[in-house]
């Protein structure tokens, strides 16, 4: 069988005339971390354009639709925060106006992919841009809206900011990662899953301070979201949660939908299938 073909949703930088490269123009990119993690499942990576903003050479007919029917999955990679506006709030701070650009292109993808059955991972912002495609919202700063939690993000750590994360009893995750109650983990962000979106479960919280880490749809597909950032641990790190199981389950239900063209929710097990 030919390798499954994954898309991954891209980056965007925007005209800057601070910049070097390009200053001018808009930049879609597709982080390398995120790549060779997607392509160490034995797997093709391709970055899916976001095409409103690229170039007046845009084509006529070419709509996210048909990339969706090219593609077996997707992942949502992080980036930039998602725009209050995009779940009915306006920005607390100018500095977090978000990109509703990206949040538009990257709905549309998901709720295509949702409609084919096709199976979705979100990392980071992914994860919160599945909460907001489903309806929920998102805390627009942690240490402002809830009292007493972690450094959730450091700057001059990056992915080497780390806490601790609460893998909750009965959960997918728990049967994915048995007899792990409390994992580590990086953390990267400033935003997080505040009401939760419909259909969703949360099935990881970090630990002690209870934000949202881990949610998964019930819904007739599969839909997962992490707000860590599996793709810069090192899977030989044994003080870190390895990211390779959940990637395997992802690109498991991606090929099981291109074998049978049926969809597969996230809790299926062998038995229910």
């Amino acid at each position: 069988m030919k390798p499954l073909r994954i898309g991954v949703s891209a980056r965007l930088l925007y005209p800057d005339p601070r910049r070097v490269f390009l200053p001018t123009k808009t930049v879609q990119y597709l982080e390398q971390s995120v790549a060779g993690w997607v392509m160490s499942g034995e797997v093709l990576a391709f970055m899916v354009p976001e095409m409103s903003v690229a170039s007046p050479h845009l084509p006529a007919n070419v709509t996210v639709a048909d990339y969706v029917d090219a593609l077996d999955g997707l992942v949502l990679q992080g980036g930039a925060d998602i725009a209050p506006e995009s779940y009915g709030e306006v920005a607390m701070n100018p500095e977090w106006t978000g990109d509703r650009v990206r949040d538009r292109y990257e709905i549309a993808l998901f709720e295509e992919f949702v409609r084919q059955g096709k199976p979705v991972f979100g990392i980071c912002r992914g994860c919160q841009l599945i909460n907001v495609a489903l309806g929920g919202s998102l805390y627009q700063d942690i240490n402002t809206q809830v009292p007493a939690t972690l450094q959730h993000r450091c700057d001059k750590r990056y992915e080497n900011n780390f806490h601790d994360l609460k893998v909750l009893p009965g959960t997918w995750l728990s049967d994915l990662y048995p007899g792990t109650g409390i994992a580590h983990i990086n953390t990267i962000h400033h935003q997080a899953v505040k009401a939760v979106g419909r259909g969703l479960v949360v099935e990881a919280v970090s630990e002690p301070d209870g934000v949202v880490e881990a949610i998964r749809w019930e819904g007739p597909s599969w839909v997962m979201g992490v707000q860590w950032h599996p793709e810069f641990m090192d899977p030989r790190d044994p003080k870190l949660l390895d990211g390779r199981p959940m990637l395997t389950a992802f690109l498991d239900a991606c090929r099981e939908r291109r074998e049978t063209g049926r969809p597969r929710p996230v809790h299926a097990t062998p038995q229910d299938r």
